[in-house]
């Protein structure tokens, strides 16, 4: 008992947990469903918050959590358990003094892993990225989630092949996409037990009270990072879309140097380009980052105030007026003279 209990986690709020109207909608949603009985899968793509909800929602039901993470090397016994080392008991018997008799026997040694411990106590399981373990290690599940029964290995010992799972046993997955390099397709008959809510980059508002409370940044500096993270997600430029980590990143960065975007700009455009080049692109291509890294210039530029000018190369334009470091209105308004002389 005590060595099962070395795997259990007691969940409790976050301090800097963010809970605005687009985080309480989807906690009391996935808690509606655990309630009705079914386990909740939350998946989407990196840096939207799913692990964290998924805490989140574990502290709301208010029972020990058990976590496990996906790999590629998970086998069952990983989830169920094994044989690890062995038992040696000795006998030693002297009734008689002069006679000496022993008696040894060694057997192998069961333990059970977090899946069997969180079944057979009622605790709640967080499966994060169950999608990068192989769909074979996961059939296990099956059992479980459907008639709340979980096959025994022969080994484990014990009368009973079966073990009933605690009705205070609840189950959390996430998961990335499917497009996600190193994330295998799971089992119709596995995704078809749970209810799978799919999550998107945050709105506005959390993102911004995340970015705040992380990194204990004023709002007004917090709004400029988040206007520079959405500005660069929104321009579709991108090979992967920037996240709030990204946002956090860069906020966390110029706390811990005491700086401010207005106050150092050159630094603060060096820093955003720097992060969000490197979350953006997951190959290196310099073509990408270089592209990205002049999408994040004009929106800095712009978000600071210095982005009044435009650099143009110096050609010459339709209207014949020529462009060095020229300003779009002034260009326009020289064109309407123009035009209004020629009609004269």
């Amino acid at each position: 008992m005590i060595d099962e209990m070395t795997t259990v986690l007691e969940p409790r709020p976050l301090s800097d947990f963010v809970e605005t109207k687009y985080v309480k909608d989807i906690t009391n949603r996935a808690l509606s469903y655990i309630k009705a009985g079914f386990p909740v899968h939350l998946r989407g793509p990196s840096g939207t918050g799913k692990t964290t909800l998924a805490m989140h929602l574990a502290s709301k039901i208010e029972r020990p959590v058990v976590m496990i993470h996906g790999d590629e090397e998970f086998a069952t016994s990983d989830l169920v358990g094994g044989e690890h080392g062995y038992r040696i008991r000795k006998v030693v018997d002297r009734f008689i003094s002069r006679v000496l008799k022993t008696e040894e026997d060694m057997v192998k040694r069961w333990v059970d892993n977090r899946l069997t411990v969180a079944c057979k106590y009622g605790f709640t399981l967080i499966y994060d990225e169950f999608t990068r373990s192989r769909p074979e290690a996961n059939n296990i599940l099956l059992s479980i989630l459907q008639e709340k029964m979980m096959d025994l290995p022969v080994g484990r010992g014990g009368e009973e092949p079966y073990l009933k799972v605690d009705p205070d046993f609840t189950a959390i997955f996430t998961s990335n996409p499917e497009e996600y390099a190193g994330v295998h397709r799971s089992q119709d008959a596995l995704r078809d037990r749970m209810i799978t809510m799919d999550l998107d980059h945050f709105d506005y508002d959390t993102e911004l009270a995340i970015t705040q409370a992380k990194s204990k940044l004023s709002r007004q500096d917090s709004q400029i990072i988040v206007n520079i993270v959405r500005g660069l997600r929104e321009s579709g430029k991108c090979e992967f879309a920037p996240t709030v980590r990204g946002c956090i990143m860069i906020a966390k960065t110029l706390k811990a140097q005491k700086l401010t975007p207005s106050k150092s700009s050159s630094r603060f455009m060096q820093m955003c380009q720097d992060i969000l080049a490197s979350e953006t692109s997951r190959v290196g291509s310099k073509t990408n980052q270089d592209r990205v890294k002049q999408i994040v210039r004009e929106l800095v530029a712009k978000e600071l105030g210095i982005g009044k000018t435009i650099n143009t190369p110096d050609v010459v334009e339709e209207d014949g007026i020529a462009a060095g470091v020229v300003d779009r209105n002034i260009v326009k308004i020289e064109k309407d003279k123009k035009e209004s002389l020629i009609e004269i």
